[in-house]
């Protein structure tokens, strides 16, 4: 059996076990991922066209994020580095499990991809220094030990005039109904127990948050899923989904 990594700060043991389960499966489109492949096309344009307008380029060129490093924290299978390294990015994936990261290498090898993949969390990252013109939080934040400094040391990871991303689920009786209720027992879009409530982070936790770690928030959105157009869009509604870019001071 595999061994994790001990626990630091913000890494939740549980959380780091329950997803190296499911590793074998993060690039199966039908399988316990399969609502994440869905959601990944909405991030994905929100990420590009944002870090796009932030450093002055053009979002609709393939290559709109060429000399771009990006770091992506809690990369799980690289179902989000992959299309950012094939809009030019220099992306790095970090994740606390050896099977998520050994699964993302495999995958961007056949798919002859040039990804630096790192079994570590950010911690380690924060430590060694080096900063990145954008970094990522999606859907991360929701399973770490401690919000308020994870999103300290993920700050810690960008440069001066970067971007910080994060995506999560907000603490409110509609995202209990939605993303519990409805998401892991009725329509069984995710594995039960994928998420735990009273670990969903308020858009105010958030914002308080990325304030102390020396961030300032230029936009905030919400993600909904248009049942009749069967896809993610975003929102003004953040009572369930959303998603916060913040920049670190020059």
């Amino acid at each position: 059996m595999d061994r994790e990594r001990p626990e630091t700060g913000t890494i939740d043991q549980d959380e780091v076990a329950r997803f190296s389960r499911l590793a074998g499966q993060w690039w199966d489109p039908r399988g316990p991922m399969a609502a994440l492949h869905r959601f990944n096309p909405v991030r994905l344009a929100y990420i590009r066209d944002r870090a796009a307008a932030h450093f002055g380029r053009d979002p609709q060129r393939l290559d709109s994020l060429a000399g771009l490093r990006i770091l992506d924290l809690g990369c799980g299978g690289g179902i989000l580095c992959e299309p950012l390294a094939r809009l030019g990015a220099a992306v790095t994936g970090a994740d606390p499990s050896p099977r998520n990261i050994s699964v993302a290498q495999h995958h961007a090898a056949q798919s002859g991809l040039s990804i630096d993949y790192r079994n570590t969390g950010v911690e380690a990252l924060a430590e060694a220094g080096d900063v990145f013109d954008v970094v990522l939080a999606m859907e991360v934040v929701e399973h770490v030990a401690d919000v308020g400094l994870f999103v300290s040391l993920a700050a810690a990871t960008a440069k001066r005039g970067g971007l910080v991303f994060v995506a999560t689920l907000n603490r409110t009786l509609k995202s209990f109904a939605l993303a519990i209720v409805g998401a892991e027992y009725i329509l069984r879009w995710l594995p039960r127990g994928t998420h735990q409530w009273d670990k969903f982070v308020t858009p105010n936790e958030l914002e308080i948050a990325i304030a102390q770690a020396g961030l300032r928030i230029i936009d905030q959105t919400g993600v909904i899923y248009n049942l009749l157009a069967d896809r993610w869009q975003l929102s003004t509604d953040t009572d369930v989904n959303y998603m916060v870019v913040a920049e670190k001071a020059t």
